[in-house]
């Protein structure tokens, strides 16, 4: 991809109108593994094309605040990754098991009963949506659920190991990158928390498992870790426990926060030297207040040692869909205006 430095984009998602879901029940809980259809607010009949007028303004909103790369805002999502994870062959989720999430508590999740096979594309519908509501020319970004973390987030009742059903589930998601590039998508980000959460497993099998769900995909691809939305998990920890790791997976970029935590920005300085790109997370969604242009560009310029301007795109921290809508547009605002101060004085 090219276009101007500093590029600001989304994680992925953005505020749900409270007419579309029951934010109440959706920040009172972590996010759903299986099915939470109960969080609707919209008869099902009609829920599809609501979805689709969330996307309209979430997208819209994206316009106005001037990002560079636009997403759906995942509004017909009721969590990152089930929607993906529950449309596989192989998994039962009318009886589903018991996982612990990353704060240690048990968790209904997809129960692993068969070979886990893609039956169909999930999200192509909603890119040719993206794409055609983006408009201008815009880059667009679309985020799948990585396979590291969709096998933490079963129970296995059927592989000989969790690592076997990642790799399976790395087979699922590699054909529906294939597919979203085919089908146009700019770029194609596998959210990959769990390797932040489980960094014993993942340096055992994380990266390759990854890297086989990116197995011959020739688009921009990215991989994003995060240390939990702040809207559910307040405390941060000052570091990642997994991250220099990721220098040897094939994704071009990488998706961090740094805002709220206040991280030590030299650790990216392995993924620079990589040839990654670094989506830098520098709004802080632990706040609803807008941050300053301002104070957005002093997150960047703490990066900047590190990693060079032209492998920077700009983004929130991880978890937008928390936020009121007023406070997320001020926050795109803040960004897009930090981006152009910085572009300035590059120039």
């Amino acid at each position: 991809m090219s276009g101007p430095l500093f590029p600001t984009s989304l994680v992925g998602s953005y505020p749900q109108p409270d007419w579309l879901i029951d934010r109440g029940k959706l920040a009172g809980r972590f996010p759903p593994r299986v099915r939470a259809r109960e969080l609707w607010r919209i008869d099902a009949v009609y829920l599809r094309d609501a979805q689709r007028d969330a996307s309209r303004l979430a997208i819209a909103d994206q316009r106005e605040a001037g990002l560079d790369i636009i997403t759906d805002g995942e509004t017909g999502r009721e969590s990152y990754s089930n929607a993906f994870a529950t449309a596989l062959d192989g998994v039962d989720i009318d009886n589903p098991g018991t996982a612990l999430d990353r704060s240690g508590h048990p968790n209904p999740v997809p129960r692993i009963v068969g070979p886990i096979k893609r039956r169909h594309a999930v999200n192509v519908a909603d890119l040719a949506f993206l794409k055609e509501h983006a408009g201008d020319g815009k880059a667009v970004k679309v985020t799948v659920p990585g396979p590291f973390t969709m096998a933490q987030q079963a129970q296995n009742d059927f592989y000989a190991s969790v690592e076997e059903a990642a790799y399976a589930y790395a087979a699922a998601v590699r054909d529906e990158i294939a597919d979203l590039f085919a089908s146009g998508a700019d770029v194609v980000q596998v959210d990959e928390p769990y390797l932040q959460a489980r960094p014993d497993a993942a340096r055992e099998f994380g990266v390759g498992v990854l890297n086989a769900a990116l197995e011959g995909i020739t688009g921009t691809t990215a991989v994003h870790l995060c240390f939990g939305y702040a809207a559910i998990i307040h405390e941060r920890p000052s570091g990642y426990s997994f991250l220099p790791e990721l220098a040897a997976c094939s994704a071009s970029q990488v998706s961090i926060e740094t805002a709220q935590s206040g991280l030590d920005c030299s650790v990216l300085a392995g993924l620079a030297d990589a040839g990654k790109t670094v989506i830098l997370g520098v709004l802080n969604l632990g706040d609803p207040a807008v941050e300053s242009a301002e104070l957005v560009a002093d997150r960047v310029s703490r990066a900047l040692p590190y990693v060079p301007a032209k492998q920077l795109v700009l983004a929130p921290d991880c978890g937008m869909k928390y936020l009121p809508r007023e406070s997320a547009v001020g926050k795109l605002r803040a960004m897009t205006a930090a981006a152009a101060k910085l572009r300035a004085a590059a120039s």
